[in-house]
């Protein structure tokens, strides 16, 4: 066969391609092997990182789109078709995409010989193995990718709806039931979405146990609340006809179109995302609206917890001890202080501690940045103990610390490094229900009064079943909180609650501080009571260090 022949066959070979290209996900592709020039089908070039799709200089060109890690095993395994050691091409490797990501493909090919017994063509085809699929077998229903090829054919969806549902608690019936009765429950639901759907609704499956509703029918929010709930009474047939066998419920987000138009698809899918995420949060089996004011909260708590995470990360830059003074009653002079955690922003804004103490406890960051505070507060009591022997210094315990880290031997090992003496070190925990009946917590509280740490319980007056928790945990002190502070203030009721608390505290043998006295008239009335000490403004706000240090140590 000449050149001319071969050059026609390549050609013909290369229009096939084209005509198929175009009813095809994937990408066929002609390597003229004698020739050095390769087509692939024109929509790769809209995917990957392919100067063109038909170029010369094969294998040094691939470099320019095959991962770098993978191009080696590509060139051995190209050379030994064009040598002709082997007619089958077959192998998985990653293209470079468009934006620079990775892609898996599967490339196969068959070699084409000429009438000398050479390799002449290699024709194949390249598919995504990544690639989402467009169904679900098991539901029944189309996918995400079918989803989001739905949604760019409704360019006006000003009056749509998303539905994202999600079944709560689906891992422990594949744990306790097993996969197959797991996919079972999900072919009956899906089973029970379709049939509550009307014309111009539609469902998909996403991840797991996640189903995506598509209104485009001209709904209104409470068309597309009533039919969550009519989905969720069906869901609960279908459990009763089973003789709860199994139990569960399903929860919804709803976002409205709306809100998503402007967007991307990935931007519109984390706005129902997060819709669901919040429904589940609020207790599940219930629907949850989309509001913005929510999201941007959301957004903003995600941030400040990547923020907190990169400072305790960063040797807990960003993060300052603040003090608040204890004053004793007897005499006005300093008892102790309480250590208050603080903390700013590289960009420097200062957040409030309501604000980012619960972020801590909830990502669990709380344990290294608890170590931190207790760490520094005992090193900072060594040295004002320079100056005021008998001074001793506060800390706060959250649950976090006293649930998952092993805090008393964190206390113990910042005693002894710090060479303070374990009478010195008052630990606060806040008064509420997380202290009945807690052993961990119980266990904890008896090792550190046995080593000699003295023990708080912090506002009390806001939570309840006060007077058990001072007989369980027999503190050494009792701090009131300032709204119950306030209140004895205004009125005569409370104010003879607050003297019977103080006469109560003093007969069995504790001491009391009264929280939040503000003016000389507050301190005036409070000391007539006759409580141990007092903390608040009037003496001091929570100041940094060397502030402290000025006015209450060496000043």
């Amino acid at each position: 066969m000449d050149k001319g022949k071969k050059n026609e066959l390549f050609k013909s070979y290369q229009q096939i391609a084209a005509e198929f290209s175009s009813c095809m996900n994937d990408y066929l592709y002609v390597y003229d092997i004698q020739s050095d020039t390769y087509y692939i089908s024109e929509q790769a070039t809209r995917r990957f990182s392919i100067p063109c799709n038909v170029f010369h200089n094969v294998l040094e060109t691939h470099r320019q789109f095959v991962c770098e890690e993978d191009i080696e095993l590509l060139i051995e395994d190209l050379q030994q078709l064009i040598s002709g050691a082997k007619n089958e091409h077959n192998l998985r490797y990653r293209w470079i995409g468009l934006d620079g990501s990775l892609i898996w493909i599967n490339c196969r090919g068959h070699i084409i010989q000429d009438a000398d017994g050479k390799p002449f063509l290699m024709i194949g085809c390249i598919n995504e193995i990544g690639k989402k699929q467009n169904a679900d077998n098991i539901s029944g229903l189309l996918k995400e990718t079918a989803l989001e090829e739905q949604l760019s054919h409704f360019p006006d969806l000003y009056n749509g709806f998303m539905l994202r549902i999600g079944i709560d608690d689906f891992k422990s019936i594949n744990e306790r039931l097993g996969v197959e009765y797991g996919d079972y429950v999900l072919r009956e639901i899906s089973s029970c979405i379709q049939n509550c759907l009307f014309a111009n609704q539609y469902v998909y499956r996403l991840a797991s146990d996640e189903f995506m509703i598509l209104d485009v029918s001209g709904s209104t929010v409470a068309d597309m609340k009533g039919l969550y709930h009519t989905i969720r009474s069906a869901v609960d047939q279908l459990v009763a006809q089973n003789q709860y066998e199994a139990i569960y419920t399903i929860s919804g987000g709803i976002v409205a179109c709306n809100d998503i138009v402007p967007l991307t698809y990935d931007e519109a899918m984390k706005l129902s995302e997060f819709s669901l995420s919040a429904a589940k949060y609020l207790g599940k089996n219930q629907v949850y609206i989309f509001h913005e004011l929510d999201y941007t909260t959301f957004l903003r708590k995600r941030a400040i917890r990547r923020c907190l995470r990169k400072s305790v990360s960063n040797n807990f830059e960003g993060f300052e001890l603040y003090f608040q003074p204890i004053i004793s009653t007897l005499d006005e002079t300093l008892y102790s202080a309480e250590t208050l955690l603080r903390f700013r922003t590289p960009e420097g804004e200062f957040l409030s501690p309501i604000e980012f103490i619960p972020i801590l406890e909830e990502s669990g960051l709380i344990i290294p940045v608890g170590k931190w505070v207790m760490r520094n507060a005992v090193r900072i009591c060594k040295d004002c103990q320079k100056y005021f022997p008998d001074f001793k210094i506060s800390i706060n315990l959250s649950y976090i610390q006293l649930l998952k880290s092993p805090v008393f031997a964190d206390i113990m090992e910042a005693l002894t490094e710090h060479q303070l003496t374990p009478g010195s070190l008052i630990v606060e925990l806040t008064e509420s229900g997380h202290l009945e009946n807690n052993t961990a917590v119980h266990n904890v509280w008896k090792k550190l009064k046995n080593a000699g740490v003295q023990i708080a319980i912090d506002d009390f007056g806001t939570g309840y079943s006060n007077l058990q928790n001072i007989g369980d945990l027999r503190p050494h002190i009792v701090k009131v909180d300032r709204n119950f502070t306030v209140k004895s203030l205004r009125n005569e009721y409370e104010r003879q609650l607050m003297i019977h608390i103080i006469h109560m505290v003093h007969s069995i043998g504790l001491r009391l501080v009264v929280e939040g006295i503000e003016t000389t008239e507050e301190l005036s009335q409070i000391v007539s009571l006759d409580p141990d000490y007092i903390q608040g403004y009037y003496y001091s706000k929570p100041c940094p260090q060397k502030e402290f240090y000025q006015k209450f140590i060496t000043g």
